[in-house]
């Protein structure tokens, strides 16, 4: 059975994500178990943010998205400042994170890292935040993301899966590629600005 987790691994290859950022933790099993078996790369920085930034650096280096896998809570939280960062300097890096279970979600019981509503604050800093409640969501959902990767004014987006989500199972999920190129310049505006 592939799962969520796993799934997304596959969607992210499709994408032409060959190298991601991150620390795993028991929020993301399922993200760390299909990418063993993936051609992605793996860097495993010290901390969270190091993670961010590092996703921010490969995006600049190589022109392609950064990407970032991070634990709920005060994992997620650590990436702000990189986040910040990337959308001050429209920089494309994709943030996926684990959140507790759903039917834990905002009920202030205390499980491990739980915070009031992550997703609302990373809303704030990102460019969108969305929270995958099925499998059938993740192609679209990506899709949308590197839509925006490609765009005039590209920058953060954040993806988290609760952890009872991303072990459900996910076959048959095929990507949705978009032919996205990047927008090409304003041929008006240019001869406007060499005139003045």
């Amino acid at each position: 059975m592939t799962t969520i987790g796993e799934a997304l691994i596959t969607l992210l290859e499709a994408h032409g994500v060959d190298t991601v950022f991150g620390i795993p933790g028991v929020h993301t099993v399922e993200l760390y178990r299909g990418l063993a078996r993936s051609k992605i790369r793996h860097v495993t920085p010290r901390h969270e943010q190091g993670a961010g930034f590092m996703a921010d650096g490969y995006a600049r280096a190589s022109g392609k998205p950064g990407i970032a896998f991070v634990i709920t809570g005060p994992g997620l939280t650590n990436t702000i400042t990189a986040m910040g960062q990337a959308r001050a300097d429209s920089v494309p890096i994709l943030v996926i994170s684990g959140v507790n279970a759903t039917p834990t979600l905002g009920k202030g019981l205390g499980h491990l890292h739980e915070l009031p509503d992550q997703r609302g604050m990373m809303e704030k800093v990102a460019l969108f935040s969305h929270r995958v409640t099925e499998a059938g969501e993740l192609p679209g959902v990506l899709a949308r993301a590197f839509a925006l990767f490609s765009s005039s004014r590209p920058g953060p987006v954040h993806i988290e899966i609760p952890t009872d989500v991303m072990s459900l199972p996910a076959s048959g999920i095929v990507p949705l590629l978009r032919n996205s190129a990047p927008p090409e310049p304003d041929v008006a505006a240019i001869a406007e600005a060499a005139r003045l």
